[in-house]
């Protein structure tokens, strides 16, 4: 297993690891994945999330506000409507090289 590499420099602020930790504990639920992987290419309304993800409006509008809340989504009023698309698009990078990493570990185990 590669060791993941840290850059040289001052050490993350006590709000910078808090930060850090936030995100991560958005991308560790699995509805939340589902919702950014809905929302990855472009913003979509709730009920495309909806339909796309298979959950219901109530509980994907809750794990919506908390991807707003955190910063890694962003909502765009359009009418009566809302759209969600992504804001940060480092989760879409991490979501990527945890892909690649497993996609990795697979061809070993093989």
């Amino acid at each position: 297993m590669s060791q993941l590499e840290i850059p040289h420099g001052p050490a993350p602020t006590t709000e910078q690891l808090d930060q850090i930790a936030l995100l991560f504990k958005m991308l560790g639920e699995p509805m939340r994945l589902r919702i950014l992987q809905a929302v990855c290419h472009a913003p979509r309304y709730v009920g495309e999330i909806v339909e796309l993800t298979g959950a219901t409006q109530p509980n994907v509008s809750k794990h919506l506000a908390l991807l707003v809340s955190s910063g890694v989504l962003m909502r765009q009023r359009d009418g009566q409507r809302v759209r969600y698309g992504l804001k940060n698009m480092l989760v879409t990078r991490l979501c990527e090289a945890v892909c690649a990493s497993l996609e990795t570990q697979e061809e070993q185990v093989a």
